[in-house]
């Protein structure tokens, strides 16, 4: 039996996040430049986002530069944003009724770069079916001192009294806030760490882990990370036996 026919439908994660990791190793093991494995990376977010939308998931969060980036060699940062204008197709959304979402400091970007992201953005908007959500220029440490900023102007400008500040309260302030938290994590290349991706919302998610480099996570791939995270019991802080009742 494949990994897709033992997939459960009625237990689908509503909400995937992806760190896409793997994708330079990739292209260095066959004798090509790092750029070609963010070309070949390019092609593997479209084919995972489409399987997502067949499948049902809800929500698809795809790690695609995080500020730490910024610091990689200039040649392969261009590269990289000029892959967004270049690849990322307003009509691979709309033949999916998928919506596009960004999270992450925009406005570091290059301008032609935040105004492509923000027209598809706005074209997609009333989609549907699922939402797919880049995060770019993101890093989790970013997103809560960001979050903590705003909370603290509140507190200052009479808003908000720090007593009455929740967890609820602190979700509502992430950029995250229109969406649920990650059921599934996966993380592709073979590392074992979330880097600075989604700290205070993957609290009670699931970790999938596997050393397919980006560019070799196929669909088979996403199937069995699928079935694996039906195999395992969700417990948020609770026993075996209160989750069974």
């Amino acid at each position: 039996m494949s990994a897709k026919e033992q997939i459960d439908f009625e237990r689908l994660p509503q909400h995937i996040a992806i760190i896409m990791d793997g994708n330079g190793r990739w292209a260095q093991a066959k004798g090509l430049p790092r750029t070609a494995g963010h070309q070949e990376g390019v092609s593997t977010v479209t084919r995972i986002t489409e399987e997502c939308a067949r499948l049902g998931v809800k929500y698809l969060t795809l790690y695609t530069f995080s500020t730490e980036n910024w610091n990689r060699p200039s040649l392969e940062v261009q590269a990289l944003m000029q892959l967004i204008l270049d690849r990322l197709l307003e009509d691979v959304f709309m033949k999916n009724n998928v919506r596009l979402r960004v999270i992450g400091d925009m406005q570091r970007l290059p301008e032609a770069v935040r105004k492509h992201l923000d027209k598809i953005c706005e074209h997609t908007k009333n989609n549907d079916h699922m939402t797919l959500v880049l995060a770019i220029s993101y890093s989790s440490r970013w997103e809560l001192t960001d979050a903590m900023q705003h909370m603290a102007q509140k507190v200052k400008d009479g808003e908000l009294n720090p007593e009455d500040i929740s967890e609820e309260t602190v979700s509502q302030a992430l950029q995250t806030h229109f969406m649920p938290d990650p059921d599934l994590l996966i993380r592709t290349g073979g590392e074992l760490r979330i880097s600075n991706y989604l700290l205070w919302q993957c609290a009670y998610s699931e970790f999938y882990f596997t050393d397919k480099f980006w560019p070799e996570f196929l669909e088979e791939e996403l199937y069995e990370a699928i079935v694996d995270y039906q195999q395992r019991e969700r417990r948020f802080g609770k026993t075996s036996a209160q989750v069974q009742q």
